[in-house]
């Protein structure tokens, strides 16, 4: 791909598409990702020149969501070293335990293709462990 004034979601589908993604446009500056191997889906949000990636690890009821669960997903040494984790709430009484990441993009050179093929891999990544870490919650 060649420097462009601003990213646009085309680009980016169009990268991930490339590098062996399935890639969808659910809606209006919204992409949904999936790896083949694993069938792990994530989703990604283009504002401005910030790509929002998300990915859900799992949904628990609201109960679930202890102190000591957020300890463990606080913890520096939790095993989730590029992501962070979010909680949405998913309806009905149950709450969505997800990995978030970020990037900035400037002219969606090879830097910022880079980035993107890098917080996609690290969402990838971090879902491993994060997904022991909360093994023991039912949903």
């Amino acid at each position: 791909m060649t420097a462009t004034a601003s990213p646009t979601l085309g680009q980016i589908h169009a990268l991930l598409a490339e590098r062996g993604y399935e890639v969808s446009e659910p809606a209006p500056d919204t992409l949904k990702i999936r790896e083949l191997s694993s069938g792990v889906a994530l989703q990604s949000v283009l504002q401005g020149q910030i790509l929002f990636n998300t990915l859900i690890c799992t949904v628990v009821p609201n109960a679930t969501i202890t102190a000591e669960l957020m300890a463990k997903m606080l913890e520096a040494d939790n095993g989730i070293h590029t992501s962070h984790f979010q909680l949405y709430d998913a309806g009905d009484g149950h709450v969505a335990i997800t990995l978030a990441n970020f990037c900035k993009l400037q002219e969606m050179g090879p830097d910022d293709e880079d980035d993107i093929l890098s917080c996609v891999h690290f969402l990838l990544v971090d879902v491993i462990s994060a997904r022991h870490l909360l093994g023991d919650l039912e949903s």
